[in-house]
């Protein structure tokens, strides 16, 4: 039990992630690690509420047993709070330095580092970031962001519908429904466990779009382990393809997004470790039940409602988990794009569209790749993706409001009306309801009607 408590912690110890940082090149100014381990001392005696951000002395139990000091200026999230104190590591603009004199001073001294960047900032939460780093080696930078991005929703929203629509509706309803169960529970864990991201000092934070929520499992390592071990596992019985392929593609797409998320100072090294063995228990569990709910799904008469209910239920028991945080709407949305693919399918079958190809007909030879076949499915999926982009917009400006006016909340100021589980809720369901309904039915039918199909 000892050497287990100690292996725990030595994967956990951000040191280590720092270490991995900067032997892929990423450095940052001197001074900031001085400046915010000076800041870390002082704060040493407050409680740290998931991250390195001191929590807040509270009046009462309740909403507020998460929240800690703002960056932000006024009342945007709650009279200079975070809603449910996660900055996971980073200081506050005062400990690293803010706009002053001093900081312009340290800057002119740094003219000479090469790529300086700043991470990204996420619009909802409001969180912004003071940390300098400099990126000695490009190529591991973009690598890496390009291996985040596999587990962000620009990768989903062109992965799947590619999947349906250029490759075979049947492997990828099957895909969703794989998405679906193991980004829900690695959700629902993070925020049964609460575990901290890494702490900032030392580790530097090349991303915070995700930085509000909890670090325990990486839900980014478990979609980059489950969807290319459901697709090979899945597709090699329809395709004919040496398997050695199917496997090298496995641990390169593996393995470049979980480094990719110690790289981002997002994850520990047991976050990631985690979430790899945590995504093939759930596959070894589920897998053998996917033929089953997708069949339930497109051709059980009473499907649709039992889908649109049980999902519905589901994201609710998820946001009684904790407070608020971009893991709820992302659990919302992940949720009501299952049950929008489940419904349109439904539908597909009730119609007779894209159906299933009779099992005498695999294994399928891999076609030859000509230009009237690349530029087809380039041309559907552009047009597919436009599409998808402007039924989310569209229903985004209709759902928000429309929840806002019907729970009574002031739609004001937008940033803090998502943040309420009766608007954030029925928005991120029923828009990516919506577009998952258009991905498997509305868009596959336009495609019939242009001759694209």
């Amino acid at each position: 039990m000892a050497l287990a408590r100690r292996l725990i912690t030595y994967l956990q110890d951000p040191e280590k992630v720092a270490r991995f940082q900067q032997l892929c090149g990423v450095e940052v100014s001197p001074d900031w690690k001085g400046s915010a381990a000076l800041a870390r001392m002082e704060e040493s005696q407050a409680q740290l509420a998931n991250g390195s951000c001191p929590a807040a002395q509270t009046e009462g139990e309740g909403a507020d047993r998460h929240r800690c000091p703002s960056t932000l200026k006024g009342d945007e999230q709650g009279n200079g709070w975070n809603m449910n104190g996660m900055k996971n590591g980073l200081l506050s603009g005062e400990a690293c330095g803010g706009e002053s004199q001093q900081e312009a001073q340290k800057k002119e001294k740094r003219q000479n580092w090469a790529a300086k960047r700043q991470p990204r900032r996420n619009s909802l939460t409001g969180e912004t970031i003071c940390q300098e780093f400099s990126i000695r080696s490009p190529l591991l930078y973009y690598l890496f962001s390009f291996g985040t991005e596999l587990g962000n929703e620009l990768f989903y929203i062109l992965f799947f519908p590619f999947c349906i629509w250029n490759l075979n509706a049947w492997l990828g309803r099957r895909l969703i429904i794989i998405w679906v169960w193991v980004m829900y529970l690695g959700q629902c864990t993070k925020d049964v466990i609460r575990w901290p991201r890494p702490a900032s000092p030392p580790v530097v934070k090349l991303e915070i779009f995700y930085n509000s929520e909890y670090s325990m499992p990486s839900t980014h390592a478990m979609s980059g382990t489950a969807i290319p071990m459901a697709l090979v596992l899945l597709s090699y019985g329809q395709w004919q393809y040496p398997l050695i392929y199917g496997l090298i593609l496995i641990v390169c797409w593996c393995s470049l997004v979980c480094c990719s998320r110690i790289y981002m100072g997002m994850h520990s090294i047991l976050d990631v470790i985690a979430g790899f063995f945590y995504a093939v228990l759930i596959l070894a569990v589920f897998l053998p039940a996917v033929d089953l709910v997708d069949r339930f799904n497109v051709t059980c008469k009473y499907a649709p409602l039992i889908i649109i209910s049980l999902h519905l239920a589901l994201g609710i028991f998820s946001f009684t988990l904790d407070t608020w945080s971009t893991s709820r709407g992302d659990t919302a949305q992940i949720l009501g794009c299952g049950a929008g693919v489940a419904c349109g399918s439904h539908v597909n079958y009730l119609l007779g569209l894209m159906p299933d190809l009779p099992p005498e007909m695999f294994p399928l030879v891999t076609p030859s790749l000509t230009v009237t076949l690349v530029g087809k499915a380039m041309l559907r999926l552009l047009i597919g993706v436009v599409l998808l982009l402007l039924v989310k917009t569209g229903m985004k400006k209709i759902t928000i409001p429309l929840a806002c006016k019907i729970f009574n909340v002031p739609c004001g100021n937008i940033q803090q009306a998502r943040q309420r589980m009766e608007v954030e809720l029925p928005y991120r369901y029923f828009t990516y309801g919506m577009v998952g309904f258009s991905l498997a039915f509305l868009i596959p039918a336009l495609f019939h009607v242009m001759g694209l199909s």
